[in-house]
């Protein structure tokens, strides 16, 4: 069993994870969400967004 934990990461692909499902694809960071594209669908309406087409 390791005693020393991980460094917090800077950069690199897992720095982005979404923060409700933890999937590191797909990844809309746009005004500092950090959601993947399908959390986003399932949330957009309730966070204000809405869809104009």
């Amino acid at each position: 069993m390791k005693h020393n934990a991980p460094k917090p990461r800077k950069f690199g692909r897992s720095v982005n994870k979404c923060i409700r499902c933890g999937r590191v694809g797909g990844h809309v960071g746009k005004y500092g969400m950090s959601l993947c594209r399908q959390c986003f669908r399932e949330i957009a309406h309730s966070l204000g967004f809405r869809k104009f087409n």
